[in-house]
């Protein structure tokens, strides 16, 4: 849920972290998941606090690759192209997030605090 959020805030512009295309493609995982019939769950980390939980470092390798963490995680990869199921033509090989946009990102849940 707290994902689903986060995903609408940056698409409408509420939150101005990424471009909205990014934002919009970053939910595209999700959306096909629905359509085949999977169902979310509360597999996600809830970003509140997510600044004092984790440090930067921790934060980018969340974004960049979660599996490195968690290698049976529902969230996508950013940043890496390598090694990924069920990407498009159109983005095969381009990261979801340029690095300065991963940085971006990174900046703003540093923010989230208790």
């Amino acid at each position: 849920m707290a994902l689903g959020c986060f995903y609408r805030a940056l698409a409408i512009g509420t939150m101005s972290v990424v471009a909205q295309i990014s934002a919009t493609a970053a939910a595209v995982p999700v959306l096909v998941g629905l359509a085949e019939g999977e169902r979310p769950s509360t597999l996600a980390s809830n970003l509140s606090g997510a600044g004092s939980r984790w440090s930067e470092g921790q934060l980018r390798l969340r974004i960049v690759d979660a599996r490195r963490l968690n290698p049976a995680t529902i969230m996508p990869s950013y940043h890496r192209v390598d090694g990924l199921q069920r990407v498009g033509s159109a983005w095969q090989g381009k990261p979801v997030l340029d690095a300065q946009q991963v940085e971006d990102v990174v900046a703003f849940l540093r923010t989230l605090r208790d």
